[in-house]
């Protein structure tokens, strides 16, 4: 199963987007885990199989690839400020398969 774990200041506003995300997923019938944190408990979620940082932090972008092995991307601030799990969630979805 994939797992994508999406980071941003304070990880509340992710979590709106995770249900979003979270709905494309069942109606598009993939086999995928979703969830949001902080950006400080990103370390405690390094099972996932791509990161996703909210607009907010985008500028530790890089700072946070270079301490991770795994992918790393930043959520389009349209789409986030959409909330279009749709969207979101292919992203993701093509970045891992």
């Amino acid at each position: 199963m994939k797992k994508i774990l999406l980071a941003c200041a304070g990880g509340f506003s992710t979590s709106m987007l995770v249900a979003k995300m979270k709905e494309a997923a069942i109606q598009k019938n993939y086999s995928v885990a979703i969830d949001a944190v902080a950006e400080t408990d990103i370390e405690e979620h390094l099972d996932a199989t791509i990161i996703l940082l909210g607009p907010q932090i985008a500028h530790r972008l890089e700072d946070i690839r270079s301490e991770v092995t795994i992918p790393v991307e930043v959520i389009d601030s349209l789409d986030y400020g959409m909330m279009n799990g749709e969207k979101v969630l292919e992203m993701a979805w093509d970045k891992i398969n």
